[in-house]
């Protein structure tokens, strides 16, 4: 009875032992002079509470519940899980003058960070609390269908919502984002990445609100996701500012639903690098400007890409965004020359005028499509656009809204800005090797504004149509 009665008290010392060893490594944000009141910035004690948690090996900052946390920008650590509760909110700082370091280092005119990191290992963002970007405090006046960009020279204030560089081992889970004034979440040159289960809200009428970036990055896993967001919900790129990092690739996508008044799903515009190995699969785009859209523009290659079981519904919106309600758009184009304020950065060093790389191998299979318009082709040479199949591709076209139609949007590219003329299901200009099968087109009782025929081929090579 002795020996029972030890044991029992042993254990139960044991279990107070562990209990206190994990609260050791619970870091309140609110125990280290965050006020959560939505006034004060509790930046600073958000940023004392990470970099106690990392001094002692890491472990979770927490981010209470019932509270708004106000914050200018912080940095997060190696070995940290910022955990958010339910009911508590990060939100950005208003304060233009607080963000001072670039989203994109020399390159000032796009954009300032919020929440970042650099060169950490094994972080992780997790809970179903909010990180509210506060966007529209940093926008112009309001418009018909987006807001107004405040003039600027060659700096930009707003706050990208997160910024992560050179991260291996990372972990974003549940939370929402919303209301980003830029981007939302960034990845540049980051390993062995999931995303699961997140959802982004941002307002629809925020110009550059992208969803997810993946810039340079490998081993990405994104699944379980709902996106809205006024420019691309998931974009793969090589932007020229972190050419150090290398290629992208390895990245898979999953039961995703987005909507974007832009392009739901990009590959490019900005590609100085390789993108290889890419699968979305199990996605639902609904309402969008453009669905799927590989938009190479700079010397970079696109390959071995797929895209599967997936349902597109576009429309068309206003010039402001780009894309003309293509549910699916694959391009190689020699970038524009322009005078924008980030021009100087977007071709190689000494160069004023850019290159275009390969696409090829692009696979397209049960995906079921709902538009305005047609599924549009194209390169600056045969060579440029290649190795495209589409296998059990099913579009049906029919009139939405009151925007002229007949118009494929080839922004941003040398030359015209938009090719018109009428809408076809298939519109095949200057690619070669291209396969149809099994595919699909049905026009509905309201038909496009110059509607045509199934499919339109010019100076295209190797063209196969099967039953």
């Amino acid at each position: 009875m002795k020996t029972t009665k030890l044991i029992f008290f042993l254990l139960c010392v044991f279990m107070f032992a562990a209990c206190q060893h994990h609260e050791t490594h619970v870091y309140n944000i609110m125990d280290y002079g965050a006020t959560g009141d939505g006034k004060t910035d509790d930046a600073q004690a958000i940023q004392k509470a990470i970099e106690a948690c990392a001094s002692k090996g890491g472990g979770t900052v927490l981010v209470p519940a019932g509270h708004t946390f106000l914050c200018s920008p912080f940095k997060l650590s190696s070995y940290v899980n910022l955990h958010l509760e339910p009911n508590s909110r990060l939100l950005a700082h208003p304060d233009e003058s607080l963000y001072t370091e670039s989203a994109f280092g020399e390159n000032r005119g796009e954009g300032m960070m919020w929440i970042s990191g650099k060169d950490l290992t094994n972080v992780s963002i997790t809970g179903t609390g909010i990180i509210d970007g506060n966007g529209v405090s940093f926008m112009g006046k309001e418009l018909d269908d987006s807001y107004e960009l405040k003039p600027i020279t060659d700096f930009d204030p707003r706050p990208h919502v997160l910024t992560l560089t050179n991260v291996e081992k990372l972990i974003i889970r549940d939370v929402t984002f919303r209301n980003s004034a830029y981007w939302t979440v960034h990845l540049i040159g980051c390993r062995d990445a999931l995303i699961d289960g997140i959802c982004i809200r941002n307002n629809l009428k925020i110009r550059n609100g992208d969803g997810i970036d993946v810039d340079h990055s490998k081993d990405v896993r994104i699944s379980n996701c709902f996106i809205e967001s006024g420019d691309d919900c998931i974009c793969l790129k090589n932007r020229r500012e972190f050419e150090q990092y290398g290629s992208c690739e390895n990245i898979v996508v999953t039961n995703c639903t987005m909507t974007s008044r832009s392009c739901a799903i990009k590959i490019g515009s900005e590609n100085m690098d390789k993108i290889n190995n890419v699968l979305f699969t199990n996605c639902i785009i609904k309402d969008s400007n453009r669905g799927i859209g590989i938009q190479n523009r700079d010397e970079g290659t696109v390959t071995n890409v797929a895209f599967t079981n997936m349902i597109v519904d576009c429309r068309l919106f206003s010039d402001v965004w780009w894309g003309k309600a293509e549910p699916i758009y694959v391009t190689s184009y020699p970038r524009a020359v322009g005078n924008h304020k980030d021009a100087g950065w977007r071709f190689p060093k000494g160069a004023t005028h850019g290159a275009c790389g390969e696409v090829s191998q692009i696979y397209f299979k049960n995906i079921l499509c709902t538009s305005e318009n047609g599924i549009f082709v194209g390169g600056d040479t045969p060579e440029k656009v290649n190795r495209i199949y589409f296998d059990q591709v099913s579009l049906n076209l029919h009139k939405r809204t009151n925007f002229e139609g007949g118009t494929y949007d080839k922004r941003p590219c040398e030359g015209e800005d938009f090719l018109k003329g009428n809408t076809y299901g298939f519109y095949l200009h200057t690619a070669s090797n291209i396969k149809l099968s099994s595919c699909n087109v049905e026009w509905g009782d309201t038909r496009p504004d110059h509607a045509a025929d199934n499919i339109k081929t010019i100076n295209t090579l190797q063209i196969t149509v099967t039953p």
